[in-house]
């Protein structure tokens, strides 16, 4: 009876059915069908006329629901259920309400986590729609699914083969939409790849690929939507896993650095110490163990393994090709109509980076920057950028010139403002850090005369560019720019013969160790060029440093000398044991005759082989006669810090190279602002300083940050007056006389006055 009864209210109850046929999904067979029918009938009912007003579309939503849950369960009678909800959606989501349209993706997804159905069938069911509906909110939940399960599927491991059929969509989103009558639908591929790379997922270069595409897509939003992503997505994805990992990324030093984060890291040591000497609390104890939980999350952040994060302009197939499109297509004459002055920039910026990072040839972008270089150009720093990216030690010295002397003769003069003349020669040194040659001997000169500038933005930008070429070109400075370290190497360079000048097209390669030669002068000023004296040196250095660098030394003569092997000589390497034991000495004897004549040749090659390397270079000298050791390479680098050379790392000339792949900050160019600040200023400083204060008493802070209760002064504020009326105070201000009350009143009247009332 009781069954009859829960059978009796199954009909109208579509969760209670679902609940049953979870538990039995045998004895409810027959409900499932009744509702799977009525299912069927309504779906031919709104396909027949989707615009009609349907009057059960709340149950009609419940049994898709209801169905979607319990499909497994009857795989069999609901064989066509997905393809059903996918035509019905795909042929009619323009005319479906809202609430049934959200429930058939719903529905959808349930059954691709159930099994039913596969990731292809609902990216192929799904992706259309995006360029297809007219609903914001539709497109948008579409989004979001698409994202969640790429997301999904690559979790564990990369879904190759689903994210190759997800690139092939997209490229042919990107291709159909591309032409004369260039629509915007493309811009869903490139958000959607976008966000796809800043989560992490596809890092490969075929999505580089599709935004490249994107980039020379002929619509303009599709256009900067690659721009934008090649130019700001590897900042975005180090940020978003710098935030997944707890760690602080280098954009955010603003905020928060990490010395405060480490100031206010708690120590644990300390923590312990107390919790083994005060008095046992559980209050400490979970001090103790939050203290020790973000330390270990720190440190788990910390030692995460390296990724290989290569950039976006790194995996790029044609950069060559791909930069004379980007700028032959939107930066000339024809096309620069549909682009604003800042979408320009930002495409210039994108096609300077592609030329500085790869080293491309792209000579037509020298002459178009030369129409912006001037003060009242609008943004003009971000066009200086731009020109300052563009440069590399391959472009040819020629090219790079004449915009080196419009930034001169337009920015660097006597008659400019000092945050003008600063901003021209910081573009300079830049240009000229990439490519030294690019200027000629006595411009050079006449710009490191700024030097003694009355402004200090106009000074440290020309004793910066004297800095640079004391490094890389100290010749082409006049003699009293060169300074006391580059004056002495040339002149030894020119003593020596072994003067080099730059030259276009030739690399700089570093020989040997830097620095070399200076612990050559140490070992012979210490007398350590003796073989015999080798050995102490070393045992006097190994006891100066820590136990991680001690050296054991063995004696020369325990080890045995080297074994000299002739090379026209053939030897038996069998392992017979049945030769004769007479011809063996016999050839023992003999051979030992030999070697010793040849020891004495060998010697005399060596010496006479070490006495040429000596007369030719004693650092080849040193590196032929000794194997050094960590301790003769902390005492290198100690010597090179003494000589005040510690900041060459791998020669003066190749302290620059490498500088051509770095972005360049247009704010930077400005150089430091000197001069009295403004009213705005002054307060952004003041602002800034109250980021981090705290005000009051420390009992104040401690009693509004725990529960607390008030002092009998505040509760008696709070009394009601009938209470109170038989105070001796209530009671005394009856009983005050008039004297009294115009001494009260005065002490009143000259307290609100020093308050400002």
């Amino acid at each position: 009876m009781p069954k009859r009864r829960r059978a009796a209210l199954i009909p109208s109850n579509i969760a209670l059915l679902q609940n049953l046929v979870r538990r039995d999904p045998g004895s409810y067979k027959d409900e499932f069908l009744i509702q799977y029918s009525h299912y069927n009938s309504q779906r031919a009912i709104l396909s027949a006329d989707p615009t009609a007003n349907f009057q059960d579309l709340e149950g009609f939503i419940n049994q898709i629901g209801f169905i979607s849950q319990v499909c497994t369960s009857f795989s069999s009678e609901t064989a066509e259920f997905p393809k059903e909800l996918a035509e019905l959606l795909s042929l009619h989501h323009t005319e479906l309400p809202v609430e049934l349209r959200e429930k058939i993706v719903q529905s959808l997804v349930l059954l691709r986590n159930r099994g039913v159905i596969t990731s292809e069938f609902l990216i192929q069911t799904l992706f259309p729609l995006l360029t297809t509906t007219n609903s914001k909110k539709f497109r948008k939940d579409i989004y979001s699914t698409l994202v969640q399960l790429l997301k999904h599927v690559n979790k564990k491991s990369k879904a190759s083969k689903l994210n190759r059929n997800v690139q092939t969509l997209l490229f042919t989103l990107l291709e159909s939409t591309d032409g004369d009558a260039a629509q915007s639908h493309g811009l869903w591929a490139a958000k959607l790849t976008r966000e796809l790379w800043r989560r992490g997922i596809w890092e490969d270069a075929r999505s580089v690929e599709i935004m490249k595409h994107a980039a020379l897509h002929a619509n303009p939003k599709v256009t900067l939507a690659g721009v934008t992503f090649f130019l700001s997505i590897d900042k975005e994805k180090e940020k978003t896993l710098n935030k997944k990992n707890g760690l602080q990324s280098e954009s955010d030093t603003d905020t928060a650095s990490s010395d405060d984060e480490s100031s206010k890291a708690p120590q644990i040591s300390n923590l312990k110490h107390r919790a083994g000497i005060n008095k046992k609390s559980g209050k400490r104890a979970r001090k103790l163990e939050q203290a020790i939980k973000i330390v270990k999350k720190k440190e788990q952040g910390a030692s995460l393994p390296t990724q290989l994060n290569f950039s976006a302009l790194h995996l790029l197939h044609d950069p060559q090709g791909f930069a004379e499109l980007l700028f032959s297509k939107n930066l000339a004459r024809s096309s620069t109509a549909k682009f604003t002055l800042e979408q320009r920039i930002e495409i210039l910026n994108l096609v300077s980076r592609l030329i500085g990072v790869h080293k491309l040839t792209v000579l037509g972008i020298y002459s178009y920057l030369l129409k912006f270089l001037t003060p009242k150009q609008r943004n003009v720093t971000q066009f200086m950028a731009c020109a300052a990216q563009a440069s590399h030690d391959l472009v040819p010295p020629d090219v790079i010139f004449p915009v080196i002397r419009k930034v001169a003769d337009e920015f660097v003069s006597d008659g400019v403002a000092a945050e003008v003349a600063a901003a021209g020669l910081n573009t300079i040194r830049e240009i000229l850090t990439r490519n030294p040659l690019a200027i000629e001997q006595d411009l050079l000169q006449d710009l490191t005369e700024y030097k003694g500038s009355k402004s200090k933005s106009v000074m440290m930008a020309a004793r910066s560019l004297i800095g640079l070429y004391r490094e890389v070109a100290p010749e082409m400075l006049a003699r009293k720019d060169r300074g006391k370290i580059a004056s002495m190497e040339m002149s030894a360079a020119v003593a020596d013969g072994t003067m080099t000048r730059l030259q276009f097209g030739i690399e700089n390669s570093v020989r040997g160790i830097p620095g070399l030669e200076l612990l050559e002068k140490w070992r012979s000023d210490q007398g350590l060029d003796d073989d015999s004296n080798v050995e102490n040196a070393d045992v006097e250095a190994s006891k100066d440093n820590d136990d991680e660098w001690n050296l054991e030394l063995s004696d020369s003569d325990n080890e045995g000398d080297w074994i000299n092997v002739e090379s026209d000589k053939e030897y038996d390497l069998s392992d017979d044991d049945d030769d004769d034991t007479d011809d063996e000495k016999l050839d023992t004897d003999n051979e030992d005759n030999a070697d010793s004549d040849k020891e004495v040749n060998t010697e005399d090659r060596d010496s006479k082989r070490v006495k040429s390397l000596a007369g030719s270079d004693p650092i080849q000298t040193l590196m032929a006669k000794k194997i050094l050791s960590p301790a003769d390479f902390q005492k290198l680098d100690e010597l090179k810090t003494r000589a005040g050379i510690d900041k060459i790392l791998r020669g003066s000339r190749a302290l620059y190279t490498g500088r051509n792949e770095e972005a360049v900050d247009a704010m930077s160019l400005l150089g430091s602002k000197t001069g009295k600040a403004d009213k705005e200023e002054r307060l952004h400083a003041v602002m800034e300083g109250r980021k981090d204060r705290e005000f009051g008493s420390k009992m104040g802070k401690k009693k509004n940050e725990s529960p607390h209760s008030t002092t009998n002064k505040e509760k008696a504020r709070k009394k009601n007056f009938i209470m109170m009326i038989h105070k001796r105070d209530v009671q005394g201000k009856n009983k005050m006389s008039l004297r009294d009350k115009q001494k009260v009143l005065r002490a009143h009247i000259e307290k609100q006055k020093k308050k400002g009332h």
